[in-house]
């Protein structure tokens, strides 16, 4: 599934295209949405932006479309009129004159008020996002304190989006590599410069990469962001087991943790 870097990424892509456009075309694959097509003709695309791992698309007439992709969820910039050869089922179109943003494979897709968007079953329970600019370390380190939070493995405190959203998998096992903490310890275990560091790296890490962005390996989801620049983000741990630390030159481990794998480095990480 994207993390927050990816689907901030796409969101910056999908506003390029159309916010501040007219909607000449409008098609939800949806039945129960496609009352709202013909309301939404003709109206503009206020803003498409992000919280965690979904997209809020508002409309300059009080709605918003919430969309998640999940697994397989995709969305694509075409040109107006153009439609890709795809096998993917087409579930959003939104077309202006010159572009258009659909959404394909996605099932989680619904029409909001936007005044009403706080009572959403999800969003309501999500927590801060961690590309919010105005987040910032002492904040995280307050929830980390919380009792909801503080009793709690970090392999799996870091994979709940109520906790920080937009963390994920490969998120997950670089931040904890970064601040120098094994996956097994729970906040309430860690003395005051250990929690400052978790709090700097649960930001620094998925803020670098989304800045830097980067180029996927042909052989699937392995990112190293492949890249000159200094800082850019790379992948120091995940999906890298056997291979030596590039700190202390130990193998990396890979294990099952909180469902998912995690990739960790056992003497940098004790």
């Amino acid at each position: 599934m994207p993390e927050g870097p990816e689907i901030r990424r796409a969101a910056d892509a999908l506003a390029l295209a159309v916010v501040g456009e007219q909607l000449t075309s409008v098609f939800f694959a949806f039945p129960r949405l496609k009352r709202h097509q013909r309301a939404l003709r003709g109206r503009r695309i206020e803003s498409i932006t992000p919280h965690g791992k979904a997209l809020l698309t508002r409309f300059d007439n009080g709605w918003t479309l919430y969309s998640h992709n999940q697994l397989y969820g995709v969305w694509k910039v075409v040109e107006a009129g153009e439609r890709p050869d795809t096998a993917r089922s087409l579930r959003v179109a939104l077309e202006t004159n010159r572009r258009a943003i659909l959404l394909y494979s996605a099932s989680d897709v619904e029409l909001w008020r936007s005044d009403r968007l706080h009572e959403h079953p999800f969003l309501s329970h999500l927590g801060p996002d961690v590309l919010d600019p105005s987040l910032e370390p002492a904040a995280v380190a307050a929830r980390l304190a919380s009792p909801d939070f503080s009793g709690r493995s970090l392999a799996a405190l870091l994979l709940d989006q109520g906790f920080l959203a937009g963390m994920g998998n490969y998120l997950r096992s670089e931040v904890l590599f970064e601040a120098r903490l094994s996956p097994v310890r729970r906040p309430r275990e860690l003395d005051a410069a250990e929690c400052r560091r978790l709090a700097v790296a649960l930001l620094a890490v998925p803020r670098r990469s989304y800045r830097t962005r980067g180029i996927e390996r042909s052989s699937g989801m392995r990112e190293d962001y492949l890249t000159d620049t200094p800082g850019a983000f790379r992948f120091r741990v995940f999906d890298r087991a056997g291979e030596p630390c590039e700190a202390c030159r130990a193998a990396i481990r890979r294990e099952e943790l909180a469902g998912r794998r995690l990739y960790w480095c056992p003497a940098c990480q004790r």
